[in-house]
């Protein structure tokens, strides 16, 4: 028997998937803006001290969500396409066991490293301190965060889109409430600072998290997390076959925001509030293009499973183009007029004079991101990788020998952000050749 999403029409179903996703992913939008908000609202200082943590909160969102959570997704919807729903019950347990060990790892590297690693990235004084009272609370709830992605993910890999950005809008409103009240001391709450705004953040996942344990052990569910599933090597595999490639492409883009946040840090605090306002947009572009590219994901692995591999092409190239065209058409509207962002966060003159100049050079370049980031997703439910993490691979290079040659020849701010611009660029076009030229047939 077929399953309704290797034979309903593409664009359709491609849209009626992302609409859910969208929702949830606005909402983790206005998250992001109402917790930069809060952030600016304390100062200059715990701004810039935001931006340095700030790539390394992503990753692990990125992480959760896109790789790992990719690789959950695709190994999940390969079984159903291919009507085998015991060994996509069995996927349920070895995805939350990934979860919980690797969320231990964040916690434990951030609670022991964390002063090394944002020194190194260029914090120091202050705003090293904001920054660490910030991550040193965020980072207690990695393993809830962990654990409500590769939940989510699961649920996303029956096809089952409603649930997971229900639970997710949810947690995210729950999230600027508490982060709110604990970071600014509404009413009678004493003002915490940015270890209140952080803890927001580890209280709803904590909250997300143990929803969706409970519904994958209900009746209501589709798949079912049973604990007395027995563990199997070759089921953790085909997880992190996936889960672990895609996780070298999300290292490459990240590193790629980090080497370039050491590098703006050295132009002062003001350069860096504007950079990280500048990177906040582009942060939330993708979970924009995560509603598509997660859409894309289940359709993809389901097509391969039932050997469509003409079809699972189709969905790729349609999920990126509305990606594409959605992303591109923000960016222009920022290369327009920046101030529709930059100016929620600050008044500072100079801090939005560097976030006005970041969006005019790399606005434009948004679509090309886009395009390659949603093809990516599709290239997780075939499980073919390489192409995409070659593009990854170029564009840090891009970054690494131009920012070296930029520091060296006393380069501008300004010339940076056009060197970020080339590698979107660069990224989007190499991922769809990599793609048209790779064969998905398994």
């Amino acid at each position: 028997m077929q399953n309704a999403l290797t034979t309903a029409p593409i664009a359709p179903t491609l849209w009626r998937l992302a609409l859910p996703n969208m929702l949830a992913m606005t909402a983790a939008a206005l998250v992001s803006i109402a917790e930069t908000w809060y952030v600016g609202y304390l100062g200059t200082l715990p701004l810039a001290g935001m931006a340095l943590v700030f790539p390394l909160v992503m990753l692990q969102q990125m992480l959760s969500a896109g790789s790992m959570g990719g690789g959950i997704t695709s190994a999940i919807s390969r079984a159903l396409g291919a009507n085998d729903l015991e060994k996509a019950n069995a996927l349920v347990l070895h995805a939350a066991i990934i979860a919980v060990s690797i969320g231990a790892f964040f916690t434990l590297l951030f609670s022991v490293f964390g002063h090394a690693i944002f020194s190194a990235m260029g914090g120091q004084g202050e705003a090293l301190t904001e920054c660490l009272s910030y991550a040193h609370i965020v980072f207690l709830g990695s393993v809830s965060i962990w654990l409500t992605n590769a939940f989510a993910a699961v649920i996303r890999g029956s096809g089952n889109m409603r649930v997971p950005s229900k639970i997710l809008l949810l947690a995210a409103l729950l999230q600027v409430l508490l982060s709110g009240l604990l970071g600014l001391g509404w009413g009678p709450v004493p003002r915490f600072g940015m270890a209140g705004i952080a803890s927001g953040v580890l209280i709803a996942f904590t909250a997300s998290a143990v929803y969706f344990f409970l519904y994958l052990r209900s009746e209501g569910s589709k798949l079912k997390l049973s604990l007395t599933t027995r563990l199997s090597g070759p089921l953790f595999m085909d997880i992190l076959k996936v889960g672990a490639m895609s996780s070298i492409s999300t290292l490459l883009t990240v590193a790629t925001i980090l080497i370039l946040t050491k590098l703006v840090s050295n132009f002062g605090p003001e350069a860096l509030a504007g950079y990280g306002i500048g990177t906040r947009l582009e942060f939330l572009l993708v979970p924009i293009t995560f509603a598509f590219g997660v859409a894309c994901l289940p359709m993809v692995g389901m097509a391969l499973g039932a050997k469509m591999v003409e079809r699972a092409k189709r969905v790729a190239w349609t999920g990126a183009l509305m990606a594409c065209l959605l992303v591109g058409f923000i960016g222009l509207l920022v290369t327009v007029w920046p101030g529709l962002w930059s100016n929620i966060y600050t008044d500072n003159d100079q801090v939005l004079h560097t976030a006005s100049q970041y969006f005019q050079w790399v606005g434009p370049c948004y679509g090309f991101f886009a395009l390659g980031l949603c093809l990516y997703f599709a290239s997780q439910g075939a499980g073919k990788l390489i192409g995409p993490i070659m593009a990854g691979t170029v564009r840090l290079v891009l970054v690494i020998v131009g920012g070296i040659w930029l520091t060296q020849n006393n380069g501008s701010v300004a010339q940076m952000f056009g060197l970020i611009a080339l590698g979107m660029v660069s990224y989007g076009v190499l991922t769809a050749i990599a793609v048209w030229k790779t064969n998905w047939a398994r």
